[in-house]
C-alpha cells in the first residue's frame, strides 16, 4: 500500500512541475512576443510599418519553436531521462535530422531571405503562378497568401523565386478606352480629361502622373483610347473598377458610344 501511495505521489508531483512548466513557458512567450510587438517604430513609412510586422511575425515563429524545445527538455527532465546525453549528442542528431528534413531547412532559409532581401512583406500584394493575392501570414516554413474571393494559398518558402511582387512600387494603372470611330475626338478628349480631374481628387491617386495619354491605336472598327492613373500600393485594382464607372458616366453624359 505504501509503495502504491508514493507511486501516486510521484506522479502526481510529476505531473505538477509538468503544468507549471508549461505554464511558465506560456506566460514566456506571451511575455516576449508582447515585447516585440510594442517594440515598433512609430512615424515610420506604411512600407517600413509592413516591413516589421513581417520581421516580428518570423521572430515570433523563432521564439515560439526555442521554448517549444526547451520545455519538452525540462519535461523530459521531470521524467528522469538523461538530457545530458542528449544534448552531447545533439551535434550527431542534428547532422541527421539536418540529412532527413533538407526541404524544411530549405523552407527556413527562404524565409530568412525574403526579410533579408525584402521580396515582399505583410500586405504585399503578389502573384504565385496564376493566383494573385495579399501576403497575410508569414512563417518560418511558409507564407500564407489570400486571394479577393476568400481563398488562401500557402506555399513553401523556398518557392519565394517564383512569387512576384507586384506592390514594392507605387503602382500605375494604364486603362483602354474603346470608343466608336465616328466620335469626335475633341469631344471624347474633354470626356476623359474630365475623369482625370475628378480622379486626381480620390483619396488614394496620385495626382502627378495620373493623365491623358491620348491614342493608343486605331482598329477598324474602333479607335483606343488610354489614360493613366497612378495609385498608392495595393489599390490599383479598386481603383480601376472606380475609374472605369466614371469613363462610362462621363461617355453616357457626352453621348460617346463604347466600342
Amino acid at each position: 500500500m505504501e509503495y502504491v501511495l508514493d507511486f501516486i505521489n510521484d506522479r502526481i508531483s510529476q505531473i505538477t512541475q509538468v503544468l507549471v512548466i508549461l505554464i511558465a513557458a506560456t506566460i514566456i512567450y506571451k511575455i516576449i512576443t508582447s515585447i516585440l510587438n510594442k517594440a515598433m517604430i512609430k512615424g515610420k513609412t506604411e512600407l517600413d510599418a509592413k516591413r516589421y510586422k513581417t520581421i516580428n511575425s518570423l521572430l515570433n515563429n523563432v521564439v515560439k519553436y526555442v521554448i517549444v524545445i526547451i520545455a519538452l527538455i525540462l519535461i523530459a527532465q521531470v521524467f528522469g531521462a538523461d538530457t545530458r546525453a542528449f544534448l552531447a549528442g545533439f551535434g550527431v542528431i542534428g547532422l541527421i535530422v539536418g540529412l532527413a528534413l533538407q526541404e524544411t531547412l530549405r523552407d527556413i532559409l527562404g524565409g530568412i531571405n525574403i526579410v533579408l532581401d525584402n521580396y515582399f512583406v505583410l500586405g504585399d500584394l503578389v502573384e504565385f503562378g496564376n493566383f494573385r493575392g495579399t501576403v497575410i501570414e508569414f512563417g518560418l516554413k511558409s507564407t500564407k497568401i489570400k486571394a479577393e474571393t476568400g481563398e488562401v494559398l500557402v506555399i513553401a518558402n523556398r518557392s519565394v523565386d517564383r512569387v512576384i511582387n507586384i506592390s514594392q512600387k507605387q503602382p500605375v494603372v494604364n486603362i483602354e478606352i474603346p470608343t466608336a470611330p465616328e466620335s469626335d475626338i475633341k469631344v471624347v478628349r474633354k470626356a476623359l480629361d474630365s475623369v482625370i480631374e475628378a480622379a486626381k481628387k480620390l483619396e488614394d491617386v496620385n495626382p502627378e502622373g495620373t493623365e491623358y495619354i491620348g491614342i493608343e491605336r486605331i482598329e477598324p472598327q474602333r479607335v483606343v483610347y488610354i489614360i493613366r492613373i497612378k495609385c498608392k500600393r495595393g489599390c490599383q485594382f479598386t481603383m480601376r473598377r472606380i475609374v472605369l464607372e466614371m469613363i462610362k458616366e462621363a461617355y453616357s453624359k457626352a453621348d460617346l458610344r463604347l466600342s
